[in-house]
């Protein structure tokens, strides 16, 4: 990763990474953006010590001791203002034209100062600015032009047995003038034209590797919670079993012994069951590709019978009722048998008194109804309860069909829990995998 900017104003790096569109900047030329101050000084020095030496050795003998003064003043201050032509060009330009006004009274027209200054106004202001900027010069130089030319031919200023310019040699110094003001203005229209262009890409590579890093991590907040999902869904089921069955094995194991065999018998079978799945589920997230565990299909709407006999035998008196034909799209299948088990389990849980659970599932043109319904006079207090994050998982996968989750007591007395599952095409993109 670099450490110096790849354009001024722009960080050098980003998060994740860089992309590196278009090419930076050689290093001669990275070295005078690390420091513009410098760049800035040695342009005035350029323009200054030249104009200054000359102008004193050849003012001496012609020009009168303020005059000369006035004029090695304003080019010094002219020297000085060139320093801020990256941050002000504008102020710079028209202290130009100020400095170009004055020594125009001696019959000179000192072009450099304004086209450094046209320049700098292109390249770092705009290009509507730069054309602004030269129509202004081009009139400030026709002014000077008249009054040197009135000023030599009225010999104010200039010596006297200085030959006055005609009016022909004026209009020709005044069109040269007017040129370099274009060529510069050009140059500087092309230079800041691509210098924009250059920081707009860069500016939006850095844009692109911000959008790639928000789109990792929004990625990895929906893996994250599929995982929990998914983690909590078999957890939660299995170990509420377990529990159950081992509570009611140790309460029947004197009166029963076989009973309570039968049943520490189905606790072994579900944990062992739960094992598998999670040792296949942090096999996909910690394992290369290459030696990934044995892989099984994840649960469908075929294996809700399955779960059903599985609470059965734990003494739940469950009854599945299915109508419609069964929707042909697997993630859909894997929500609707986690929403059945997670309403299983929770009767589990709260309605160990009801004498009866139905559990439908309905489909029909566009969706799919899901209700389990105990008739448990009062939720029991559970061994082990839960901390909300099944219903939590539930609304989630429930919204991603654009459905809706109701949960609540029914009148009279039990539990209710109906999902509403759309299924046209135009549902949200889903998140569910398979694993």
């Amino acid at each position: 990763m670099m450490d110096v900017p790849l354009s001024p104003g722009y960080p050098a790096s980003v998060v994740g990474g860089e992309l590196r569109l278009p090419k930076p900047s050689g290093v001669i030329r990275q070295f005078w953006t690390r420091h513009p101050w410098l760049t800035d000084s040695l342009v005035a020095a350029l323009y200054f010590v030249p104009s200054f030496i000359g102008n004193l050795s050849l003012g001496v003998a012609d020009v009168a001791p303020v005059a000369l003064a006035l004029q090695l003043g304003a080019i010094a201050v002219t020297g000085g203002v060139l320093l801020f032509r990256r941050h002000r060009p504008w102020l710079v330009l028209g202290a130009v034209w100020a400095f170009f006004l004055i020594v125009c009274l001696w019959g000179t027209m000192e072009v450099l100062p304004i086209l450094i200054a046209l320049y700098a106004l292109a390249v770092y202001r705009s290009t509507k600015a730069a054309w602004v900027g030269l129509g202004g010069s081009v009139v400030v130089a026709t002014f000077c032009a008249y009054i040197s030319t009135w000023i030599n031919r009225s010999s104010l200023i200039a010596p006297s047995d200085a030959p006055a310019p005609t009016s022909g040699a004026q209009f020709a110094t005044l069109m040269f003038t007017a040129t370099l003001m274009l060529t510069a203005t050009l140059i500087g229209v092309t230079v800041g034209n691509r210098r924009r262009y250059v920081n707009a890409l860069i500016g939006r590579a850095h844009d692109l590797a911000r959008e790639r890093d928000q789109q990792a991590q929004l990625a990895t907040a929906i893996e994250r919670s599929r995982i929990a999902r998914e983690t909590h869904d078999i957890v939660s089921h299995s170990l509420t079993v377990m529990v159950a069955l081992a509570e009611g094995s140790a309460a029947t194991v004197e009166r029963s012994p076989e009973r309570a065999a039968d049943a520490m018998r189905h606790v072994a079978d579900t944990g062992r069951s739960a094992l598998d799945d999670m040792r296949r589920m942090l096999g996909v997230l910690a394992e290369p590709v290459s030696v990934l565990p044995a892989l099984s299909p994840q649960p469908d709407s075929a294996a809700l019978p399955e779960l059903v006999e599985g609470f059965q035998a734990a003494g739940m008196p469950v009854r599945l009722t299915t109508t419609g034909a069964p929707v042909s799209d697997p993630n859909l299948q894997l929500t609707i048998y986690r929403i059945v088990q997670e309403g299983l389990t929770n009767a589990f849980r709260y309605a160990a008194t009801a004498d009866r659970i139905d559990v439908s599932v309905d489909h029909h043109g566009d969706g799919v109804r899901v209700e389990v319904v105990d008739d448990a006079v009062s939720p029991t207090t559970p061994a082990l309860k839960g901390g909300g994050f099944g219903l939590i998982g539930m609304r989630e996968r429930v919204a991603l069909y654009r459905g809706t989750l109701e949960v609540g007591p029914r009148q009279g007395r039990g539990w209710r829990l109906s999902a509403v599952l759309h299924t046209d095409d135009n549902a949200q993109e889903r998140t569910e995998g398979t694993t």
